[in-house]
């Protein structure tokens, strides 16, 4: 049965694009191989497999079984999909995929349903893992971390500049009267604690932010990704991402600044430099019109480069 909460994908028709202009660089003999790192509730996948020829294939990563049940109704012999972190595509073959999609965060379905723990709008568990089966919940882990390792995740993750004043008062919280198990209690300790806020924000946005963040390594796994991309892309494929928050964004600007330029070694002043390996092609918001109708597509920030002819890491 299909999830009761609906997802709208994001810059959908700007990603898929994005990456159909990686078929202009392939050659006729070549398979197209397509990978979604993020499938979520599909939309991206879906609409390139409308768009790509009958020879090529599309092949999707997702932890969350939500969204591998959601993925059980993609009707094509051309696309499969693996329980798997979007880290794992480092499996794939050497200089094998034409275009790789990253679309990062938490989806709708994820925020909107209370049993996953993601919303401070909903009461539920305090639980925000992405893999439900699997590691540690919010709750376990604030239920014996430390002062100190709570305020650094929380001001590391989450940009808070109460991040200490939080901390301090979860764990006080658990010394009296037993720790946290729910998202609302969570929500509202932060509210009492916190007492400015910009306009229009929950109090407890960035805490939970940084939660998510942290329990499911979501920073560390996207470097291993982008790294993993340089290995697994055929030249002229392209590197599709689509972050959320600045966190996320500053990685991906930097890592294609760090690739899309001649770097020289100064210990060694005479050796070759090392090869380009990106063109950056460009940086897409949404428009208005998608705005109007998503307004959690407001933060949305859609970067893309093409992997160059240079050698492929090994």
């Amino acid at each position: 049965m299909q999830s009761p909460w609906t997802h709208t994908t994001v810059l959908l028709d700007e990603a898929v694009d994005a990456l159909m202009g990686a078929m202009a660089s392939q050659p006729d003999s070549q398979t197209p191989v397509f990978v979604d790192g993020t499938f979520g509730r599909g939309g991206h996948t879906r609409l390139l497999l409308s768009r790509l020829p009958a020879k090529a294939c599309v092949v999707a990563f997702d932890k969350d079984p939500q969204a591998l049940a959601e993925a059980a109704h993609v009707d094509d012999p051309r696309f499969s999909i693996r329980q798997q972190s979007f880290t794992r595509i480092d499996e794939l073959a050497c200089a094998s995929v034409a275009g790789l999609l990253m679309d990062l965060g938490v989806s709708s379905p994820q925020l909107d349903d209370p049993a996953r723990g993601f919303s401070f709008r909903q009461d539920g568990p305090l639980d925000m893992r992405m893999d439900p089966t699997r590691g540690t919940s919010v709750a376990d882990w604030l239920a014996q971390a430390g002062v100190q390792h709570i305020t650094e995740v929380i001001r590391d993750y989450g940009e808070e500049r109460f991040a200490g004043s939080i901390a301090k008062a979860i764990v006080a919280r658990r010394q009296t009267r037993g720790p946290l198990v729910s998202t609302a209690e969570l929500a509202q300790l932060v509210a009492d604690t916190v007492k400015t806020r910009e306009p229009g924000k929950d109090p407890a946005t960035r805490t939970f932010q940084a939660f998510r963040i942290f329990i499911n390594a979501e920073l560390e796994e996207l470097q291993q990704a982008l790294s993993a991309s340089l290995r697994v892309l055929r030249p002229g494929g392209r590197l599709v991402v689509i972050s959320f928050h600045s966190l996320e964004d500053r990685l991906v600007k930097q890592f294609m600044a760090q690739h899309s330029r001649t770097v020289f070694d100064r210990r060694a002043p005479f050796a070759a430099p090392a090869p380009v390996l990106l063109k950056v092609l460009g940086r897409i918001k949404p428009g208005a019109r998608e705005l109007a109708s998503n307004p959690r597509a407001r933060s949305a920030v859609m970067r893309v480069a093409e992997r160059t002819a240079e050698a492929v890491p090994a």
